[in-house]
């Protein structure tokens, strides 16, 4: 049995957890998410904890236990409070906007880069630079909070490009300036 497995998930009041065999829906006030259960694995509610139990006889490794329970964790977390991750624009021109279900990002390249929203994910745009990725399933909004910053990774010697906004660039001294040689 995984460590992490064994401590028992808090659910909020206003958090509901419907199990039916090896599925397990979790809803809230932010939405709904659904989780398949591996065999092997079974989620009890008790005292307004949901507990994650390895079956007695079933050899699973410890990180199935493990990963269920945090799984089923971020669930809860996200439909009661949500996630968000935000990511700052930096560069000369380097603007993004929200048209409908697509992010239009202008990165210094000839042609807009357009990037469609996935309906789990809500974007917001502020002063051009800043985009704030918030949703409830936390896989979702990591994903295409990555897919964003892949689109212009932080280059090392002026640091331009899109980053998070709590990430520190470390940036490389330039070329140095050679003198002549008397």
């Amino acid at each position: 049995m995984s460590r992490l497995g064994k401590t028992p998930i808090p659910l909020p009041k206003n958090v509901e957890v419907k199990v039916q065999g090896n599925e397990v829906q979790i809803k809230g006030p932010k939405g709904s998410l659904s989780f398949r259960l591996q065999e092997g694995i079974s989620v009890q509610v008790e005292d307004g904890k949901l507990l994650v139990i390895q079956k007695e006889g079933v050899d699973l490794p410890k990180t199935v236990h493990g990963f269920s329970r945090a799984s089923l964790n971020n669930m809860v977390v996200g439909v009661s409070n949500g996630f968000e991750k935000k990511l700052t624009l930096i560069g000369v021109g380097y603007r993004a906007a929200v048209q409908g279900s697509m992010l239009d990002l202008q990165l210094g390249f000839s042609h807009p880069t357009k990037i469609p929203i996935p309906s789990t994910v809500k974007v917001m745009v502020d002063k051009s630079v800043t985009i704030s990725i918030t949703g409830t399933d936390k896989k979702e909004v990591g994903q295409f909070a990555a897919s964003v910053r892949a689109m212009k990774p932080p280059e090392p010697y002026k640091g331009k490009g899109i980053r998070y906004e709590d990430e520190y660039v470390r940036k490389k001294a330039g070329k140095a300036a050679k003198g002549k040689a008397a």
